[in-house]
């Protein structure tokens, strides 16, 4: 495939319309909340948060704002501190819902767990 061909199917690929049935619409709707949530965390754009926002707002699918997370909790953390951003993250993942592959949500993990509950659970 020659240069030429490969911009053009990629400009095509970008402005091309898809046809779309009832299920997908609920899932662009989901996709544009989530989208417009990590933009407001994000703020106003700044040199250092100007690529992550630009990808944010042409991110194609959820699993693309999924792994953008990693980058706005970087981001959070820098500006408002690690607690802070924690928190706002574990707000930004619970929106995704049913938008992502099983494989990809988050699990509960037992980092935050209290060790009553760990020694509780183990049997006796």
């Amino acid at each position: 495939m020659s240069f030429y061909q490969t911009i053009r199917s990629s400009l095509l690929a970008i402005f091309s319309a898809s046809t779309t049935d009832e299920s997908t619409q609920s899932d662009a709707i989901g996709l544009e909340d989530i989208r417009a949530v990590m933009l407001q965390m994000a703020g106003r754009p700044t040199e250092a948060s100007a690529p992550l926002l630009r990808r944010i707002r042409y991110a194609a699918d959820p699993q693309a704002l999924w792994f953008m997370r990693s980058e706005l909790m970087a981001l959070l953390a820098h500006q408002e501190g690690e607690a802070m951003a924690r928190t706002k993250l574990e707000v930004l993942s619970d929106m995704f819902g049913d938008l992502l592959p099983r494989g990809l949500r988050s699990r509960p993990s037992q980092l935050f767990s209290s060790r009553e509950d760990r020694v509780d659970s183990q049997p006796r």
